[in-house]
């Protein structure tokens, strides 16, 4: 669910209803204005609350799944995206040139496959494979080689393992 697309929608519908609860109370029942502003401001959260939940039920209804299947897959997006942040960070702290179209893609693979997921939360248990296993692997792999890469001495063994890294 796109934040900005729906706090826009929320906004638009709880602003004109809490002006419209402010002028009723205000005009109509000749209160005070700042019980009127009180009423308003109560008016105006319970309209956003209930415009919310609407949004949230037929956002679950068009991807045909329950709050608690929801609640699971964003709790699992939540944890992947902080796994692509520190993937992020370690794949642009190796100075290797030549592995940098390679890097590049794995990134771009990763981000591609958490987009996806994250528009269409269904996707999520075919790509749980990704989020439980691969995406750990990847991470591990890319911290080991950045640790292995700024070595200040390489050796032979240092080298070869590189190497088998950048081939895994």
């Amino acid at each position: 669910m796109n934040r900005f697309l729906s706090f826009l929608v929320q906004s638009v519908v709880t602003v004109p209803s809490a002006i419209t609860v402010w002028f009723l109370s205000y005009f109509a029942f000749d209160l005070t204005f700042l019980i009127s502003f009180a009423i308003s401001l109560a008016g105006g959260v319970i309209v956003y609350k209930i415009t919310s939940g609407v949004m949230t039920t037929r956002f679950l209804k068009k991807h045909q799944l329950t709050r608690k299947e929801y609640r699971y897959i964003k709790k699992n997006l939540d944890e992947a995206k902080q796994k692509i942040n520190k993937l992020n960070k370690s794949l642009f702290s190796i100075r290797d040139l030549p592995t940098i179209k390679q890097r590049l893609d794995v990134l771009r693979i990763t981000r591609k496959i958490q987009s996806m997921t994250q528009t269409e939360p269904k996707r999520f248990y075919k790509a749980e494979k990704f989020y439980f296993s691969h995406l750990d692997s990847v991470v591990e792999l890319t911290e080991k080689y950045r640790f292995l890469s700024q070595q200040p001495k390489k050796s032979h063994e240092i080298d070869v393992s590189l190497y088998e890294t950048r081939q895994t």
